[in-house]
């Protein structure tokens, strides 16, 4: 498998990131961006959302739906994707509308974007590119496996969703595992690197 060609284009208060030894990081957490681009998901990801460090939240790579792939966070920085992970793992994102715009939406809850198969084959040959830069890493999640946190719906008080649905039922994950060394980090497992 070929290194996929990775543009760099940090964000903005990536210096301000917490920095971290690439020997803790363990885990690979794949998510979808839930919005309808790449333009927008960056315009999401420079927001700050932590005005004590002026950082936000962001994977550290995404993946647009022609393939190309994009580093905005250095994997020795803590990026902020995944509550009670973020130290011990990479993010990665794939551009996907998954409920956009109405994530919260009880009505609105399908996610029926299939992913390209660009993205796939780019999310495989980038898993092993991450595989042999880090050899500590052993993992890999999606975001839904690890935030499993029921919220109030938007649209009706009395029903309840899920907070985190990415990347979602159309997510190949046979297909991805079969090509990389990682294997799928069971449901509810925390290491005491997840602090």
């Amino acid at each position: 498998m070929h290194e996929p060609p990775v543009d760099v284009a940090p964000l903005p208060y990536e210096a301000r990131l917490e920095a971290r030894p690439v020997s803790q990081v363990d885990l690979v957490v794949i998510h979808c961006t839930e919005l309808p681009d790449l333009a927008t998901a960056r315009e999401y990801g420079q927001r700050v959302h932590y005005t004590a460090t002026g950082t936000g939240n962001s994977g550290h790579f995404y993946i647009d739906r022609d393939g190309s792939v994009h580093r905005w966070i250095a994997l020795d920085r803590i990026a902020h994707h995944t509550r009670g992970y973020n130290a011990r793992s990479i993010g990665i994102e794939l551009v996907n509308t998954g409920r956009y715009p109405r994530w919260l939406a009880a009505a609105h809850q399908a996610m029926d974007e299939p992913y390209t198969e660009a993205q796939i084959v780019s999310l495989i040959a980038l898993l092993g590119m991450l595989e042999a830069q880090v050899p500590s890493l052993t993992w890999i999640a999606g975001h839904e496996d690890l935030d499993t946190t029921d919220v109030e719906a938007t649209d009706d008080p009395n029903s309840r969703v899920r907070r985190k649905r990415d990347p979602g039922p159309l997510f190949p994950w046979q297909r991805v595992l079969e090509g990389v060394r990682l294997a799928r980090l069971p449901a509810g497992t925390i290491s005491p690197k997840a602090r």
